[in-house]
């Protein structure tokens, strides 16, 4: 396999010109907001053709799964997922969490922070048999059934329920679920508030809340939703906020919703100066789609992820590049969420080797063996160029990365 990096096309000039037809679906003045007062990057950021060597290090845990205490069920699904040692933010986080402390953790995707805060919940709902439930609210949907996955491969055989609530899927389907008394909500803000005030979803006997991904949360708007659904809680409760970073507005929030918390920091800093990176000019979004389409062509690009702006404008490149002989799948806050899993799931099996997603839908999705990440458009900031090319380069393997400028 070919992983080398060539830069190419860093003029932009040639055959393509600015009177050429705009590829299908997009407009030739861009819509919107003024994009040139957006961009505020500059582009040697993007750059970056001498990649460092990424090394992870090899964290030496203080427990293994066993010391924890878990019920014999957890500990066989552990061994079934192929679990041995905890994580660093496992091993640090479980045993406060088991001893009913509240916890801020700040972590990486990927670090294996779901199971830091679903074991020991599963743990307590088993050991304590209370009518007590848990709520976990996450930013997108995909972050949702994320963890609803893991939460039903930890407690396989356990007799145990969640129920997903998010937008995108039929919402009397889910007042039908809750009706049904499960013992762990997980969902978006947005949909868990509306459920709330329809009374399908009571809150009184919400003794564990969890916030995953909160500074995402803040960022996409749901502080006003997140603040009315905490109102709404037993101030008696055990109160989890995982994120990122720790934000002034964070800061706010978890001084209203938390008690004498144990901070957890195990993030990193991530550079992306592992990943190779480079731009590729072009003056017309048919000169875009060219390009794109000849990088799309080379063998090493097996498992490709496209960032694009717009709802409208990724849908349209998915559907211009499948005509065009690459078949893709897109992903944003227009699709149902079956659609989206759907396309998800294409990509992660590699049924498709194209992704075309917002920068929003992307967000805290763990998607291993991507070869590149293309910026179609360019992010707004340089922590969200960042974020977007960190889904390459993973677990120690090569990572390229490119722009369009």
């Amino acid at each position: 396999m070919n992983n080398s990096f060539t830069p190419r096309n860093r003029g932009g000039r040639g055959r393509f010109t600015q009177n050429r037809r705009p590829f299908r679906g997009q407009r030739s003045g861009g819509g919107g907001r003024n994009r040139s007062q957006s961009r505020t990057i500059s582009h040697d950021k993007f750059v970056n053709l001498n990649p460092s060597v990424h090394e992870d290090t090899v964290y030496t845990p203080m427990h293994t799964f066993a010391d924890f205490g878990f019920h014999s069920h957890i500990m066989d699904n552990l061994t079934k997922k192929g679990y041995v040692n905890p994580t660093r933010v496992q091993d640090e986080s479980i045993p406060h969490i088991l001893a009913g402390k509240d916890v801020i953790g700040l972590s990486n995707t990927g670090s294996g922070k779901t199971a830091a805060f679903v074991l020991p919940i599963i743990q307590k709902i088993k050991t304590q048999q209370t009518r007590d439930t848990v709520l976990i609210i996450t930013p997108t949907r995909e972050l949702a059934q994320q963890i609803q996955v893991e939460f039903k491969e930890f407690t396989d055989r356990m007799q145990l329920y969640s129920t997903l609530c998010v937008g995108g899927l039929n919402i009397y389907n889910q007042v039908k679920e809750l009706r049904r008394g499960p013992q762990v909500v997980i969902g978006t803000p947005g949909r868990i508030k509306d459920l709330v005030n329809r009374g399908a979803l009571r809150l009184e006997n919400t003794t564990t809340l969890v916030l995953d991904e909160a500074d995402q949360m803040l960022d996409m708007g749901f502080l006003p939703d997140i603040n009315h659904i905490i109102s709404m809680l037993p101030r008696d409760r055990q109160s989890l906020c995982f994120s990122a970073t720790i934000t002034p507005g964070i800061k706010r929030l978890l001084d209203t919703m938390l008690t004498d918390p144990v901070m957890i920091s195990v993030r990193t800093s991530e550079t992306g100066e592992h990943i190779a990176q480079d731009i590729i000019h072009a003056r017309t979004k048919e000169a875009k789609l060219q390009e794109l389409t000849k990088m799309l062509s080379r063998d090493n690009f097996e498992k490709v992820l496209v960032f694009g702006e717009m709802k409208h404008s990724v849908q349209k490149l998915a559907e211009e590049l499948t005509r065009l002989g690459f078949p893709s799948e897109a992903i944003h806050g227009n699709k149902s969420q079956p659609q989206r899993q759907r396309a998800l799931d294409s990509f992660k099996r590699g049924r498709v080797n194209i992704l075309i997603a917002t920068g929003v839908a992307a967000r805290g999705l763990d998607i291993p063996n991507v070869s590149h990440v293309i910026n179609f458009d360019q992010p707004n900031t340089h922590e969200e160029y960042v974020h977007r090319i960190g889904r390459t380069g993973r677990a120690g393997k090569p990572g390229q990365a490119y722009t369009f400028v």
